[in-house]
């Protein structure tokens, strides 16, 4: 079974988005540089943002979101983002009305379902986990075994955060990695146990 990894981009004061659930700034990292980070040609990172990126994407199997992200990004119109083969969804709802059943998504009641569905669709390949209030609700549960941050120079002030609503003290252990790229420095730790 393959690791569950906490991921996203950040800002310095730990959030994933706005107020208004925008990213901002965060993404801009993504087209910083002149390395293709994809087949589309749309994502063009530092050759060190590449380097660290790249293979981590690749290593990934299935990825969980909740239902929030899932409806701001109209189900990436039913192909998983970044080339992961399949997208857990936590939700209490079913699957959208007309949604392709042949989609590679899966809809899932709870963190902890999901994470289970994931493993098993992802094999020995990494799952990931969407930071934010989904993350943080698996992050507490301890089923996350790694959090990777993609640091990003900005302050938003106040908006939706990292781990969500987590509030208990969590020790992680030293960085294995902090790698800067162009507009963003990539973290990497192991959660303690």
């Amino acid at each position: 079974m393959g690791k569950v990894v906490m991921y996203s981009s950040v800002s310095v004061d730990g959030f994933v988005a706005d107020e208004k659930d925008q990213p901002g700034p965060l993404f801009e990292w993504l087209t910083s540089g002149e390395v293709p980070l994809d087949a589309s040609g749309a994502l063009t990172v530092s050759q060190t943002s590449y380097d660290y990126t790249r293979p981590y994407w690749d290593q990934i199997g299935a990825t969980v979101v909740g239902r929030h992200v899932f409806d701001m990004t109209d189900g990436w119109d039913g192909k998983p983002p970044g080339g992961v083969d399949h997208v857990v969804v936590v939700t209490h709802r079913s699957a959208p009305e007309g949604w392709d059943p042949e989609a590679p998504f899966h809809f899932v009641d709870g963190v902890e379902a999901a994470v289970a569905k994931a493993q098993e669709l992802a094999g020995d390949r990494i799952v990931e986990v969407a930071a934010g209030d989904v993350g943080g609700q698996v992050f507490a549960a301890g089923l996350v075994d790694e959090v990777r941050m993609d640091l990003v120079p900005v302050v938003f002030g106040s908006g939706k955060r990292y781990f969500g609503s987590v509030e208990a003290q969590h020790l992680l252990a030293d960085p294995d990695e902090v790698i800067a790229g162009n507009r963003v420095l990539h973290l990497r730790f192991r959660v303690r146990r």
